[in-house]
């Protein structure tokens, strides 16, 4: 994996204000290249010293095997939940 890329999406992760949140396909459209997987991989391995509990799935659920942790982080955020997902319509990241 290119170092290059993994900075890239390190430093949009890093960018995501408490409260809102950015889906992996939002990662990669922003990046310009890879798709969500690649994005997903990148913080599976690299992730741990950026907020990567503000990257969540298309349906707004936190990655697998962590929700818990992951949803009690967006809620201290002040993240809108519903139904132990991110309300997208309220919480999607748009960087200007």
């Amino acid at each position: 994996m290119d170092e290059r890329y993994i900075e890239l999406v390190l430093s949009i992760v890093e960018r995501i204000p408490p409260g809102q949140v950015a889906t992996y396909g939002d990662i990669a459209e922003l990046v310009g290249i890879g798709g969500p997987r690649l994005v997903g991989r990148v913080m599976s391995l690299h992730g741990g010293g950026v907020p990567w509990w503000r990257v969540v799935r298309a349906d707004g659920r936190p990655v697998r095997g962590i929700e818990a942790e992951a949803l009690d982080l967006l809620q201290r955020d002040g993240t809108p939940l519903r139904d132990g997902r991110v309300d997208l319509g309220l919480a999607r990241y748009h960087p200007v």
